[in-house]
């Protein structure tokens, strides 16, 4: 049984849109920010377009490994991004489905980052996987922020 659960949160980054949406955009940067505090992220690859590739290996502070694959759905420069993925566990069995609608709204030499996600878990461990799908979220973006924005320094 899945059960589903949505995520939305808007935040001001620092940070021109165009800064912003590459950082959702290229491998060398996603690599970087792309997961909660204290995961370290390998193997990332990103094909901003349409059907291209959204992939990378997480390592939780525990030592445990997950993997994400899943293709953009739709990419438009610098104003939204749709990313479809699936989170494996080490087993490479899935335990989480998501839909992740990113809208990016220039505000000055700030960005407006509008994020919805919707999210399915399976399996023993799903509600606790929904349960710290908000914190993950914030972790992450928070993450996001130290990069992009200027002064800061990386979490």
């Amino acid at each position: 049984m899945k059960n589903p659960d949505t995520i939305v949160m808007t935040r001001i980054i620092d940070a021109p849109r165009s800064r912003v949406f590459e950082a959702w955009t290229r491998a060398e940067h996603l690599g970087k920010w792309y997961a909660p505090k204290g995961f370290t992220i390998s193997d990332c690859a990103a094909d901003p377009r349409p059907g291209g590739v959204f992939r990378m290996r997480w390592r939780a502070p525990w030592g445990g490994t997950f993997g994400i694959r899943g293709e953009y759905r739709e990419v438009l420069p610098p104003v939204r991004l749709v990313i479809a993925c699936t989170l494996e566990d080490e087993s490479r069995a899935t335990t989480l489905d998501e839909i992740i609608n990113v809208d990016f709204e220039a505000s000055g030499s700030r960005t407006k980052l509008l994020i919805n996600s919707t999210a399915h878990a399976s399996g023993a461990n799903a509600p606790s996987m929904l349960a710290g799908l908000q914190k993950g979220w914030d972790q992450t973006v928070d993450r996001l922020g130290f990069l992009v924005e200027p002064l800061k320094k990386e979490m």
